[in-house]
C-alpha cells in the first residue's frame, strides 16, 4: 500500500526539469538562441521542432542556488520590463534581457518559467499567476487589466511605483526600528556576560574582605547567582515564548488581530505604523482603481496588501457595505479606522469623479508624515538609548564596584 502511495506521488509531481541552453536557425534561417528547463534533451529538441526552429546544439546548464527572491528583486524587474516594453522591446525579447542581466540564478529561474509559459501561449498575467509567492492576486490582476485594455507597458510602470514606494515605507519602518532594537540585544549579551562571567569573579573577591557589602552589590550578586543557576531555563522560557507567540500569530487570526491592534495602539511607534498603514491601503486602491478594476474586486485586494490585520478586517467589511449599494465614504466611516482627513479626501474624489488622484494625493501625504515620524523619532530614541544604557550598565558597574569604593575610604 506505502509503495502504490509512493508511486502515485512521484507520478502526480512528474519527471524532474532541468534548465537547457540550445542554439539553432529559425524558419527564416536566422540564429536563434535561448534557454528551457524540461525533463530532458529530446522534450526540449521537440518543443523547439513544433516552434518551427532548426536545433543545431543543445547543453544542459548547471543549476546555481541563488540567493532567496525579495521584494526588491520582483520590483526591480518590473522597472525594467516596463521601461523596455515602453521602448518598444518585444515582451519575449524584454524577458531574455531580465534573464540574462539576472545576477539572482533563483530569479532568472522564475523569469525563465514565466517566459516559457508566455511563450508556449499563456497570457503574461496568467504566467505570472502561477507563481503567487512572488507575484501576488493585486500583481495578476493588474497586469490582467492592462492585457485586456492594451495599456500593459502603462500599467506595469504603476506596478513597478507602487511596489518602490511600498517597499520605501517598508525601508523607513524598518531603519526607524533597528537601531533601539539592535540597541538592545547589545544591551542585553552584554549584562548577560557580566551576570555570567563578571559578577561571579567581582563576588570572589568580595569573600576575601571580610565585610558587609551594600544592598546594591548584594542585590546584584543575588541576581547573578540565580542567573548562573538557572540560566538555561531563562533561555528556553524566553526561546518558548518568541516561539510560542510566533506560531500562535501564524495560525489564529484573532491573535494576529490582538497583536497588530496592540502594535498600532503603542506610543510613539503605533502612530508611524497607522500612518504607513494608510499609505499603503490608499497607494493600493488608488492603483487599482486607476488600472480600471472595479472599486469591489479592487477592495479584495487592498485589505491583504495594508499589511495589517485591524485593516484587513476593515478592508473586507468596506467590501461588503460597498457590494451592497453604500458609498465608500460611509464604508470607511463605519469601519472607524480611517482618520477624518482620510475619509473627507475620499469623499470629494467620490463627489468630483477623481477617486484615484484623491487616494494617490492621501497616500503622498502619509508617505511624507511617515519620513517626518521617522526622522523625528530617530532624533527622540538617542537620548533615551543612551539614558536607558546608562541605567542598565552603568548600574550594574557602579553596584559592583561600592565595595572597592568602601575599602579606599577605610585605607
Amino acid at each position: 500500500m506505502a509503495t502504490t502511495t509512493r508511486g502515485k506521488v512521484a507520478a502526480a509531481s512528474g519527471p524532474k526539469e532541468v534548465l537547457y541552453a540550445w542554439e539553432g536557425r529559425d524558419k527564416t534561417g536566422k540564429q536563434v538562441r535561448g534557454e528551457m528547463r524540461a525533463s530532458g534533451e529530446s522534450v526540449v529538441q521537440a518543443t523547439l521542432r513544433r516552434q518551427g526552429v532548426q536545433v543545431s546544439k543543445v547543453k544542459k546548464q548547471s543549476m546555481a542556488r541563488g540567493h532567496k527572491i525579495t521584494d526588491k528583486d520582483i520590483a526591480l524587474f518590473t522597472r525594467q520590463l516596463a521601461t523596455m516594453m515602453k521602448s518598444g522591446v518585444p515582451l519575449l525579447q524584454a524577458f531574455d534581457i531580465g534573464i540574462k542581466g539576472s545576477s539572482n540564478p533563483s530569479l532568472a529561474r522564475l523569469l525563465n518559467d514565466v517566459r516559457t509559459d508566455v511563450e508556449t501561449g499563456s497570457s503574461l498575467s496568467q504566467a505570472f499567476s502561477k507563481h503567487p509567492l512572488y507575484f501576488d492576486k493585486l500583481f495578476c490582476n493588474l497586469v490582467a487589466a492592462g492585457e485586456q485594455a492594451g495599456i500593459l507597458d502603462g500599467l506595469l510602470d504603476r506596478i513597478a511605483t507602487y511596489k518602490e514606494k511600498i517597499l520605501a515605507i517598508k525601508s523607513k519602518i524598518k531603519s526607524a526600528m533597528f537601531y533601539p532594537i539592535a540597541v538592545i540585544v547589545v544591551a542585553a549579551i552584554v549584562v548577560t556576560v557580566i551576570m555570567l562571567f563578571v559578577v561571579p569573579e567581582f563576588k570572589k573577591v568580595f569573600h576575601s574582605f571580610g565585610a558587609d557589602l551594600p544592598a546594591p552589590t548584594l542585590v546584584v550578586i543575588a541576581i547573578s547567582d540565580a542567573f548562573v543557576s538557572n540560566w538555561y531555563i531563562v533561555f528556553g522560557a524566553l526561546v518558548g515564548i518568541f516561539m510560542g507567540i510566533s506560531a500562535s500569530y501564524k495560525r489564529s487570526s484573532a491573535m494576529q488581530i490582538a497583536v497588530d491592534r496592540i502594535v498600532l495602539q503603542a506610543p510613539v511607534v503605533g502612530d508611524i505604523i497607522r500612518k504607513a498603514t494608510v499609505a499603503r491601503w490608499t497607494r493600493t486602491l488608488s492603483t487599482m482603481f486607476a488600472a480600471g478594476v472595479p472599486l469591489v474586486e479592487a477592495l479584495e485586494s487592498v485589505g491583504g496588501a495594508s499589511g495589517n490585520y485591524v485593516y484587513l478586517t476593515a478592508t473586507r467589511q468596506i467590501q461588503t457595505e460597498v457590494s451592497t449599494g453604500t458609498s465608500l465614504t460611509v464604508a470607511m466611516q463605519n469601519a472607524d479606522v480611517f482618520p477624518g482627513m482620510v475619509v473627507q479626501m475620499v469623499s470629494i474624489g467620490e463627489e468630483s469623479g477623481q477617486l484615484d488622484s484623491m487616494l494617490g494625493k492621501v497616500s503622498d501625504f502619509y508617505e511624507q508624515e511617515v519620513d517626518d515620524a521617522v526622522a523625528g523619532l530617530s532624533t527622540l530614541l538617542e537620548p533615551l538609548i543612551m539614558v536607558f544604557l546608562g541605567v542598565v550598565i552603568g548600574g550594574l558597574v557602579v553596584a559592583m564596584y561600592l565595595p572597592i569604593f568602601k575599602l579606599g575610604e577605610v585605607v
